[in-house]
């Protein structure tokens, strides 16, 4: 091989030798951030219940209200039920959100859990329908802004259809006074099925994936090969 051609390849290897190094690097750096972000979640999720006070100054500070536990009282307001789709074991079904009104001027909507769709009609499991001041305990939730992604279908409200959580869609046609206030995060019910056995609560999970090792040792890995190639190469044209 002429020289010029060798060297060429091996400032294109070592090149490309670099790039890889960097993104196992990056790798990396994003283990370590996600590892972080899991613990947080998990010392969250393990805390005392705050109240609502303590989750809109959490909210008001920072934004940043996803699982922190939470308890609040107040009246549910069945009839503005809200249906969400939703599975549970492989079961297809609803997750049910009803307004939650703390008081003259306060409510927010609290995701009750998970009912087969057979029973989505309330008049099916009228035993879960709990009249009165109740008192819940759960994860608060922050509001998305979009669609997950472009193959989410649009919610209807007007069927009472729901594909993501868009408050603004949720907010139609309430039974409520204009001047009472939807709190802009949600809470997610815990553990622990309704009287009559739905709702089902405890819908939160946590399935945030972290790759990032096995992301770190592929390009550790090519970097690897790759520098073993270039060393044969350089072995193999040396001992010409």
């Amino acid at each position: 091989m002429p020289r010029g051609r060798l060297w060429l390849l091996v400032a294109l290897g070592a090149v490309l030798f670099g790039i890889l190094c960097g993104l196992g690097t990056w790798q990396v750096e994003r283990l370590h951030w996600k590892e972080t972000l899991l613990a947080n979640i998990d010392a969250r999720m393990h805390a005392a219940p705050t109240t609502l006070a303590g989750i809109a100054a959490i909210y008001d500070d920072s934004g940043d209200i996803d699982y922190w536990p939470v308890t609040v009282s107040g009246r549910f307001l069945h009839e503005d039920e809200r249906y969400f789709l939703a599975t549970r074991d492989g079961e297809p079904g609803w997750d049910v959100y009803t307004p939650l009104l703390l008081d003259d001027s306060h409510a927010v909507f609290v995701n009750r859990g998970f009912v087969p769709d057979a029973l989505r009609d309330p008049a099916r499991r009228p035993e879960g329908q709990v009249e009165g001041d109740v008192t819940v305990t759960g994860l608060a939730r922050s509001v998305p802004h979009e669609k997950a992604n472009m193959f989410v279908p649009d919610n209807a409200p007007e069927k009472n259809q729901f594909f993501w959580r868009s408050l603004s869609d949720m907010e139609k046609g309430l039974h409520l006074s204009p001047t009472v206030h939807i709190e802009p995060f949600f809470i997610d019910a815990g553990q622990g099925a309704a009287p009559g056995g739905y709702p089902i609560g405890g819908a939160t999970i946590v399935d945030i994936p972290n790759n990032h090792l096995q992301y770190a040792i592929t390009w550790f890995g090519l970097a690897a090969v790759l520098l073993v190639m270039i060393g044969a190469l350089l072995i193999q044209q040396w001992r010409r």
